[in-house]
């Protein structure tokens, strides 16, 4: 058997000979689906505004955009929670949500009773906010974790007062026709400009009192704020709903055939050599 380094070079050069050889064939593969073009998007003046093709659910000025949102305190441009929780008048799918919010200057309270609220896609599945500056809880419930499924992977919290950004990308559940699981939920966060969750795979609705599972329900839901009784501030809040791009296959995966050079087209009478004359020899010079 050969030693591991020599069939690791082996192994390489193979590699880099084939990629080299399909490179100096120039066959381009081609993918056989013809896609439809993309949308063109404007981004906003900064990438905390909203872009061209966003749904502003909070804008500074008021809450017309959700269920209850009169219950809330409009002050200085920002939202603070107040009496109950507020939901969405328009129901969503995969999406990506931004939001800004700030825990309360004022320290107080600890663990999960200081500067709690959360923000839940479909109604269903949470994102925590929570003041967790300096603030010790248990883990899987502290801010930018999906509740009591996973931790963050990183702590990335201002502190109390300092505004904190979320970018959400949350990809739905399917369900079969017979209520069956067909894809889970997926959750990626980005806070402060942290990614804290990475395509994480929800295991199901998240509960205080109940292990998380999953029951059929519509393919959109509502985004909802929670009133946990603390005075945390929101604003900027928009939403993007996400479509995957479109395409129908018109030909099986290929190469585009090699356009080779026309070979060169041969003289039909060899030209004379130098000092020779072309064409018949003088009568005077035949024998």
């Amino acid at each position: 058997m050969r030693p591991f380094p020599q069939m690791l070079f082996s192994c390489t050069l193979t590699v880099v000979t084939l990629f080299f050889s399909t490179l100096c064939s120039g066959q381009e593969w081609k993918s056989g689906v013809e896609w439809q073009e993309p949308p063109v998007v404007t981004p906003g003046s900064t990438d905390n505004a909203p872009p061209s093709d966003a749904i502003v659910l909070f804008d500074g000025s008021s809450l017309e955009a959700w269920e209850q949102g009169d219950q809330w305190l409009i002050q200085d441009g920002v939202a603070i929670p107040q009496k109950t929780a507020i939901t969405t008048k328009q129901h969503f799918g995969d999406m990506q949500v931004h939001l800004e919010w700030s825990a309360p200057t004022e320290i107080r309270g600890a663990g999960q009773g200081r500067g709690n609220s959360g923000c839940y896609l479909m109604g269903l599945y949470e994102v925590q906010i929570l003041d967790s500056f300096e603030n010790e809880t248990y883990f899987d419930g502290q801010s930018g974790s999906i509740y009591k499924q996973t931790p963050p992977m990183a702590n990335a919290m201002r502190k109390p007062g300092e505004w904190n950004t979320y970018q959400i990308i949350f990809n739905a559940p399917r369900f079969r026709g017979n209520g069956d699981l067909q894809t889970p939920a997926y959750v990626t966060l980005i806070q402060n400009g942290i990614l804290m969750l990475n395509h994480f795979e929800l295991h199901g609705a998240t509960s205080y009192t109940e292990s998380p599972h999953y029951k059929v329900h519509p393919e959109t839901g509502p985004i909802s704020l929670q009133f946990h009784g603390d005075a945390v501030r929101f604003r900027n809040i928009w939403v993007r709903e996400l479509k995957a791009p479109q395409g129908r296959r018109v030909a099986a995966p290929f190469n585009l055939p090699v356009n080779k050079p026309a070979p060169e087209k041969k003289a039909t009478e060899d030209k004379p050599k130098d000092g020779e004359q072309g064409g018949a020899v003088p009568k005077a010079e035949q024998k």
